[in-house]
């Protein structure tokens, strides 16, 4: 088996394998990527580079919408988030404005840290009730 090919099966096994919260930190790691290599295609000039993974950002913002739960009301406050996030990654294609996307990871990068902090405090608190420090 080729590297790339481990790398690929490897990569398939942890997304199977995660669980749902751990799966929305691979959302917002992965937004997070795609911004950086938007960033990347503006400043070199490569359109295609730019639009592909801004594409791919709105894409996980948009997924990360339609799985709220729209009855608690932190996902109507969320899903608010979403949206400006998805419009300005749209604006900042269009306008190829790098301050934007500095803007939009700003947003994703307190989403992403919370979102990995509330999977660390209910890791602790499941330990924590089956005895396992």
């Amino acid at each position: 088996m080729s590297i790339l090919n481990a790398n690929k099966a490897y990569q398939n096994n942890s997304v199977q394998t995660a669980s749902p919260g751990e799966l929305t930190l691979m959302l917002y790691n992965g937004c997070l990527k795609f911004i950086g290599l938007a960033r990347t295609g503006i400043e070199l000039k490569n359109t295609e580079q730019k639009n592909t993974n801004l594409l791919k950002a709105q894409k996980i913002i948009q997924e990360l919408m339609v799985t709220l739960n729209m009855d608690l009301e932190v996902s109507k406050s969320l899903m608010t988030m979403y949206d400006y996030i998805n419009r300005r990654l749209i604006e900042a294609n269009i306008q190829n404005d790098v301050k934007i996307l500095d803007e939009v990871e700003d947003y994703v990068l307190d989403f992403r840290n919370t979102w990995k902090e509330v999977i660390q405090i209910n890791r602790r608190m499941q330990h924590g009730e089956t005895g396992r420090v």
